[in-house]
């Protein structure tokens, strides 16, 4: 596992673009985000996102959300309507994730079965630095074996996925919390997918 060490409100280039090329090539990378480290992968690449499943022994039916560099890279990722578009210009960068319908050119192991996908714009510098270098939106399920704890630091993923992630951008311990809040917009409106750290009556009032 190759240990990159990174700042977190300047990440230095050289190592964010290393990272990057490891995704290139069909790797898999720990990152820290705004809530707890995750693990990209690119979504584009059915190999990387079974090597993804494999390093989280996570259920194939389990859809992964993705995280973009800004709004633009996020259209890539699929579809966005005049909500979705309001919902990300109030709360990006930001833990909110909107659920849109996803790119032909996303892997379909991504999304458990449906044709959706839940994509952000993260209040976290290096998380943004790395889908910039990587020209593409990235993976975002949390750094950790499914069903244990996510991780907040790059000890604990060198302890608990030594051998299965091929690289960690440490950034340090960072605070961890809520996740991101998820939603989703249908024919009557928003849905509250996941409860999280953005409430939902802030969500609700974005759209009046």
């Amino acid at each position: 596992m190759l240990i990159l060490t990174v700042s977190r409100e300047l990440p230095d280039r050289a190592a964010v673009d290393r990272a990057a090329a490891i995704l290139g090539a069909g790797g898999v990378v720990a990152y820290p985000t705004d809530t707890v480290y995750g693990l990209a992968a690119d979504p584009r690449r059915d190999d990387a996102v079974r090597k993804l499943f494999a390093v989280k022994r996570r259920d194939a039916l389990a859809a992964i959300p993705l995280i973009a560099a800004d709004l633009e890279q996020a259209r890539c990722a699929g579809a966005f309507g005049d909500a979705e578009e309001r919902l990300a210009r109030a709360f990006w960068p930001g833990p909110l994730s909107v659920v849109i319908h996803a790119a032909p050119s996303l892997s379909r192991l991504l999304l458990g079965g449906g044709d959706t996908i839940a994509v952000r714009v993260p209040a976290d510098p290096v998380a943004r630095a790395l889908a910039s270098s990587f020209g593409a939106c990235i993976t975002a399920t949390s750094a950790n074996v499914s069903g244990r704890a996510p991780a907040t630091s790059a000890t604990e993923i060198v302890d608990t996925l030594s051998g299965l992630v091929d690289a960690v951008l440490d950034a340090g311990t960072i605070p961890g919390g809520l996740p991101s809040t998820i939603v989703e917009m249908g024919e009557h409106g928003p849905t509250l997918v996941r409860a999280g750290a953005i409430a939902w009556d802030r969500v609700l009032k974005s759209l009046q």
